[in-house]
């Protein structure tokens, strides 16, 4: 999967590969400004019919030597170009300021304030002022310009790498941001592009390939991408493809658990039973035909079904009720079992502090209030004006439960206890906003709880190994795509019901 690397690794990365002889400081800078001038021209095609206009506006550091490059390649194709500078050439670095003086050669670099004032005619304005590596808010003129792109003055704007004030790591404004139509970065994304507001900033993504050989050790965060059909291919006879328990609420809270069932059959699982109270047993027998029902009233019942060793794993949470949840939690981990905790059993974990002996074989699946209960000072840390990445929260909400945390989201970040972590970029090319709605959450669980009964999690603590990560990111993918395939008007019933094509459409 792809690799998502942090500002301070995509420095790294680039030092190894100059230190390995393989490229110049200057040769990465003329790849990328290249790799601009390709996508600027794939996504805006009528550009490429004849020469436009363009304001390029250079920033102080690389990410304005990069703009340098852009402007001198435009002119070449005989455009014409203004360039405008934040800063003096005499404090730029030695490749963006060899750039900068090529530049010269061609044309004239003014303030930026004074090209700012005379851009209203261009067709495309490039924002090469700040890229990966800011950390403070934009100031005077580069303010100015965040201000003017934001009140949509500008119809075309590409921002290089990132757009001027928006956060690599945690995809918000520092203050006040610039707004992109198209952001063309290098090599590989960063988590701005995709977390919190990202997206909305951004506007389209093209990730340009700028040669680099030299590998990454230090990345943790991958991209969740399209599972493999061979992950979900059936085998054997119903006990082969693992039995799921979903435990339910009483009378007249069913509705969440039958659905998490439903996914769960759907996703794979050979079988699928419900575990229900005697008050709801009426109620659910009356809605479910392929799912089973199993009568489990209290703790006990729970630990005597628990005794069939071919009960692959257990959902609880999708409308079990804080009480119930809390009485049937420490049965359920203490068997060891593959365990996917929802809504009320993620807020009667709040509830006991987490005291609850957690293990790898489970995977928590809160969204935003719930993970604020859960952990409210990693919550705080990670919020709109905070200094932690939601994917450094979600890391270390793994590390402290020693179980998978999915972070349910637009932004949907998976991390396991060692640190690995996915985040499933569902904001662009896989846009799927239709899971805004009641009962989304879940199905989600069940379709996990249906992915680890099939073999993605063991019976046993001793072999248990990435299982329960790779059913959570293949849920994250398969669950957006579902509702992608259905499109608007989906509700949460829809969701299993979309399965079969989309995993049709895997094996095709």
């Amino acid at each position: 999967m792809t690799e998502i690397l942090t500002s301070a690794q995509m420095r790294a990365l680039e030092a190894r590969e100059i230190e390995s002889g393989r490229a110049t400081g200057r040769a990465l800078m003329e790849r990328a400004g290249r790799g601009v001038v390709a996508a600027l021209l794939a996504h805006w095609p009528a550009l490429g019919n004849q020469p436009g206009k363009a304001v390029v506006l250079c920033g102080p550091g690389n990410n304005g030597g990069d703009g340098f490059v852009v402007a001198r390649l435009l002119r070449n194709r005989g455009w014409q170009v203004a360039v405008g500078m934040l800063g003096t050439a005499d404090a730029l670095p030695p490749d963006a300021r060899a750039n900068h003086d090529l530049w010269q050669s061609m044309g004239r670099v003014a303030p930026l304030d004074a090209v700012l004032a005379g851009c209203a005619g261009a067709d495309v304005i490039i924002d090469a002022l700040f890229g990966i590596g800011l950390s403070r808010p934009l100031e005077g003129a580069a303010r100015r310009w965040a201000e003017m792109s934001a009140a949509g003055l500008a119809a075309r704007v590409l921002a290089v790498d990132l757009p001027s004030g928006l956060c690599a790591e945690r995809g918000q404004p520092i203050g006040v941001a610039a707004r992109a139509t198209l952001t063309v970065s290098f090599h590989r994304p960063k988590p701005g592009h995709y977390l919190g507001a990202g997206p909305e900033y951004c506007g389209a993504l093209e990730i340009v390939d700028i040669g680099i050989q030299a590998p990454c050790p230090e990345a943790v965060l991958r991209r969740v991408e399209r599972p493999a059909a061979a992950d979900l291919a059936k085998v054997g006879h119903k006990f082969d493809n693992g039995h799921a328990l979903v435990l339910c609420g009483g009378f007249g809270r069913s509705g969440a658990a039958r659905l998490a069932a439903r996914a769960a059959l759907r996703i794979g699982a050979g079988l699928v039973s419900l575990g229900v109270p005697g008050s709801a047993q009426m109620e659910v027998a009356a809605q479910i035909t392929a799912l089973m029902m199993q009568r489990i009233e209290g703790a006990e019942d729970l630990a005597a079904a628990l005794t069939d060793r071919r009960l692959g794993a257990l959902c609880l949470g999708p409308g079990l009720g804080v009480a119930r949840a809390a009485e049937l939690l420490p049965v359920a981990l203490a068997d060891g079992r593959g365990c996917v905790l929802d809504a009320d059993a993620l807020t009667a974990l709040a509830e006991v502090g987490l005291r609850a002996p957690l293990h790898s074989g489970c995977v928590l699946t809160p969204h935003g209030g719930e993970f604020a209960r859960l952990f409210p000072d990693l919550a705080e840390a990670s919020g709109s004006w905070g200094e932690m990445s939601k994917v450094e929260a979600t890391r270390q909400a793994a590390a402290r439960v020693g179980a998978v945390v999915l972070y349910k989201g637009p932004d949907t970040v998976i991390a396991a206890p060692d640190g690995r972590a996915f985040l499933h970029a569902a904001c662009y090319e896989r846009a799927a906003p239709w899971l805004a709605t009641a009962g989304s959450g879940d199905v989600l669980a069940g379709m996990i709880a249906g992915l680890m009964a099939r073999g993605h999690a063991p019976l046993h603590a001793a072999t248990r190994g990435h299982a329960p990560l790779h059913a959570a990111t293949m849920a994250a993918w398969l669950h957006a795509e579902a509702a992608r395939g259905f499109g608007p008007g989906l509700i949460a019933e829809d969701l299993p019901e979309a399965l079969p094509q989309v995993l049709a459409g895997l094996a095709s």
